[in-house]
């Protein structure tokens, strides 16, 4: 008896038992989570009944049992294969095969595995144990992803670089708080040696994505930026096959390692407080404790391997690369599936191009001489719109050359200034953003039509420039609409405009429906 056929009988006796009980069909069926039709009907049911009712449900006729033969067929064959495999297959001998749900092909399945006693067989990997390597020989390298607690119950995403050395099992690990780029693999490297003092023979790398862009069957094709970087380093490069993180798993222990010991459970507060208590961790526990398989302490193992390390320099790495990049009529650039502002007035038309360059998480636009004109921190969403608030402003004339535009427009200077003054008393921080409306709206307004706003708004102590405007506005006498005459379609025969067209008989109509 299986349990699917334990169960059932429970739940049989179960039902009699309630309504022994007394219990009515519906109380019957809340209680067990059935339906008040199958209570109904296992209460009319015997055992001997129920027994025939279980069986003949066991060996009822399946939609797909004129393929059993062939599923048999293929599983004896190859035990190791899976219901889709069996699906592709069904549906390739057997053109007829009928439209079915990937679920009723694995149960079938399942079914016929039972029926005829065929295990699904795991392919297993087989692992040999390797010596250690020599001192000095080879280090691994991989990446890691946590979500860490911030403080007010949030997640923040961190990515980090780890390192560690296969002899002695030093390690080393270095945080970002944003997905790291190729740049930011190769100045880890140096923090690595730099931390070590040396540089192994051969480091093991899997095939990111910042470091790998393909590989053709052994051949790897590495990024620019870390291609340019290996170039002036003296280690061997060993890359894994994809998929196959086993092959280095000294790092992969050392990435679970990190998360489970370090990151569990730790608060996020910044990414330099993160690097800061991470070094202590490295020096307390990690390099400190003997580790669980050499029975040796990684830091005197250290000690032992930096004689065979290659000596490191120290090698300054800065992102050099420029990139030419539109600007936009809207005084934006695209960048990365965003867009940045620059200042008022960059555009100069078509064809117009700034220089950018990333430095850490900012991102720095340069003019054609190449002087810094702003700078954002980089936003690594999508479809943002990243602006400066003063971006919007037109900073080419200084703001005593604008008061001195504006008091040009009324007849009392002194009077004009003094409005201007009060605005940026009221207002200090936004006075060039009203001297812009202000003068905007001055512009073919007659200085009698501006002296009456000004005394308006004095009198009023209205200290507004958009507020201003709508004062001009109904200060300033507005022309008369011109009355618009009717325009005639055909200038030369003037005489149709005197025909007057005919009209319909009325009693025509009545004759058509009387008849």
């Amino acid at each position: 008896m299986t349990t699917r056929d334990l169960n059932n009988w429970i739940m049989y006796h179960e039902i009699h038992k309630l309504n022994g009980l007394g219990f009515s069909n519906p109380k019957i069926a809340d209680y067990l989570v059935l339906d008040t039709r199958t209570v109904k009907k296992y209460l009319l049911m015997s055992e001997e009944d129920y027994e025939n009712h279980l069986l003949k449900g066991q060996y009822r006729s399946k939609v797909l049992s004129p393929y059993e033969t062939f599923v048999r067929d293929k599983l004896d064959r190859f035990p190791e294969t899976s219901a889709a495999q069996i699906h592709d297959w069904l549906k390739e001998h057997h053109p007829e095969f009928p439209a079915t749900n990937p679920r009723t092909v694995y149960n079938f399945v399942m079914f016929v595995r039972q029926k005829h006693n065929i295990p699904i067989v795991k392919v297993s990997r087989e692992y040999f144990p390797i010596q250690e390597l020599p001192y000095g020989e080879q280090a691994q390298i991989d990446f890691g992803h946590y979500n860490m607690r911030l403080v007010n119950g949030k997640r923040k995403k961190i990515s980090f670089f780890a390192i560690v050395l296969s002899r002695s099992r030093m390690k080393y690990i270095w945080f970002w708080d944003r997905p790291y780029t190729a740049l930011d693999v190769c100045q880890a490297h140096e923090k690595a040696f730099a931390f070590y003092g040396g540089i192994p023979e051969t480091i093991v790398y899997d095939q990111d994505r910042t470091m790998v862009v393909d590989e053709n069957i052994g051949d790897v094709i590495l990024t620019a930026t870390f291609k340019q970087y290996t170039k002036s380093r003296s280690f061997k490069l060993y890359f894994c096959r994809k998929a196959d993180p086993e092959s280095k798993g000294k790092v992969e222990n050392v990435v679970q390692y990190v998360k489970k010991n370090f990151l569990y459970n730790r608060s996020y507060w910044d990414i330099d407080t993160l690097n800061t208590e991470a070094s202590s961790w490295l020096a307390r526990t990690a390099n400190a404790l003997a580790h669980n398989f050499t029975k040796k302490i990684p830091q005197q193992e250290y000690d032992l391997e930096k004689e065979y390390m290659n000596p490191y320099t120290p090698l300054i790495i800065e992102n050099k690369q420029t990139k030419a990049y539109h600007v936009r009529k809207t005084n934006a650039i695209a960048y990365k599936s965003n867009f940045y502002s620059v200042p008022m007035g960059t555009y100069k038309g078509t064809g117009t191009q700034v220089t950018i360059k990333e430095v850490a998480d900012i991102l720095e636009i340069y003019c054609s001489d190449q002087e810094l004109i702003c700078s954002h921190k980089i936003s690594f969403k999508k479809g943002q719109f990243i602006a400066n608030t003063n971006h919007k402003r037109d900073t080419s004339k200084s703001l005593d050359q604008m008061i001195l535009l504006a008091t040009a427009y009324f007849t009392d200077k002194d009077k004009a200034a003094q409005y201007l003054q009060k605005i940026n008393q009221k207002l200090p921080r936004y006075l060039r953003d009203h001297l812009q409306v202000i003068l905007k709206a001055l512009e073919g307004i007659e200085k009698q039509d501006a002296d009456r706003a000004l005394d308006f708004c004095l009198e009023n102590e209205i200290l507004n420039g958009y507020d201003f405007e709508q004062v001009l506005f109904v200060k300033t006498p507005q022309a008369p609409l011109l009355q618009k005459g009717i325009r005639l379609l055909d200038k030369n025969n003037l005489e149709k405009a005197n025909q007057i067209p005919e009209k319909s008989d009325l009693r025509d109509y009545e004759n058509i429906i009387n008849q």
